[in-house]
């Protein structure tokens, strides 16, 4: 007898009249809004400009969610395409189904264009959002929820999810809740990152390694939890070795990027000008840095000066020349 567990949603959709507000998408767009107004606040503070995260992320969503897309459709394909499935249900990305390796994959392309556009590098962008990403997908995780999908194994542990639903296969019970498991270690991965950045001043694409790493060694161990159905290759699931692969390319890129370029970008965003980025100075700890205008002052009065010596020294080699020419005409 369970004595406890997490009640899953009776429906994951309402209806607004005719428009259905579904808990999924919710989901998503309030993890884009998050993560957007935390990479803001990352951008200033490395001294670029408010309002550049969101311009780049309205080429990097799309492009995210259509990567994400097509990797669940690519690689759960009998899904939509065997017998007896419809096609076009390919196509609703509403009812669940996005693989974050696609997302990050063709969101990386969609934030290299927009910062192609804006003259940024891409690896200080990616930086500034890694801890926002990791929390956007805290909480669309929650959108498993209200889909009642993507569980783990039988349990009756107090804090297993039930599951109500018996469409697509689904046998009701009570599951390790795999989607909780995964939005905690993704909030315990942004807290890591921005520990990490703040205390070793990481740079140049690190931060995002970081976080890309951290996940892949949580959602490797989550995902011999789950029990939908999934290809497997050599007796493990697609999503582990898919995590290993990527685990090991953040951290060579790591040890490498720290051994040929160490620090961080001095400047992140070129043009900005010095009222644009005193948030951001001002949070690196960049008070000795002179106000424009004492520059200003300080070169004009250095030319003025210069200008004077110049003078002088003309009139002096001048009043010379005379007096010679005097005592030679005397002499005559």
């Amino acid at each position: 007898m369970e004595l406890a567990y997490i009640p899953s949603p009776s429906r994951g959709v309402l209806y607004l009249g005719p428009v259905p507000l579904r808990g999924y998408a919710f989901c998503i767009i309030i993890g884009v809004f998050v993560a957007v107004w935390l990479g803001n606040k990352r951008w200033v503070a490395r001294g670029g400009q408010a309002g550049t995260i969101a311009d780049i992320a309205v080429w990097a969503v799309p492009f995210g969610l259509i990567g994400g897309r097509l990797y669940h459709v690519i690689t759960d394909y009998e899904l939509y395409f065997s017998e007896g499935r419809d096609w076009v249900d390919a196509f609703k990305i509403w009812e669940g189904g996005l693989g974050i390796w696609g997302a990050i994959a063709l969101g990386a392309v969609g934030a290299w264009i927009g910062c192609r556009r804006r003259g940024i590098p891409l690896p200080a962008y990616a930086d500034a959002v890694a801890p926002g990403i990791a929390l956007a997908q805290a909480i669309g995780r929650w959108g498993n929820w209200f889909n009642q999908e993507l569980y783990g194994k039988r349990t009756d542990l107090p804090w297993a999810v039930e599951i109500t639903s018996s469409t697509d296969g689904r046998l009701p019970g009570t599951y390790h809740p795999t989607f909780l498991y995964e939005s905690l270690w993704c909030i315990g991965v942004a807290l890591l990152v921005i520990w990490a950045d703040r205390r070793f001043k990481l740079g140049h694409g690190r931060a995002f390694a970081l976080y890309v790493a951290a996940y892949c060694a949580g959602r490797f161990w989550i995902e011999y939890m789950r029990v939908d159905e999934a290809h497997h290759i050599l007796g493990m699931r697609l999503n582990n070795w898919t995590a290993l692969f990527v685990f090991v390319l953040a951290v060579v890129y790591i040890v490498l990027s720290a051994r040929k370029r160490p620090g961080r970008e001095e400047i992140v965003e070129p043009g900005v000008s010095d009222g644009d980025g005193d948030e951001g100075a001002a949070a690196l700890g960049d008070t000795e840095s002179k106000p424009e205008s004492e520059s200003e002052s300080e070169s004009k009065e250095s030319s003025a000066k210069a200008d004077a010596e110049e003078k002088k020294d003309a009139g002096a080699s001048g009043s010379g020349g005379a007096k010679k020419e005097t005592q030679s005409a005397e002499k005559s």
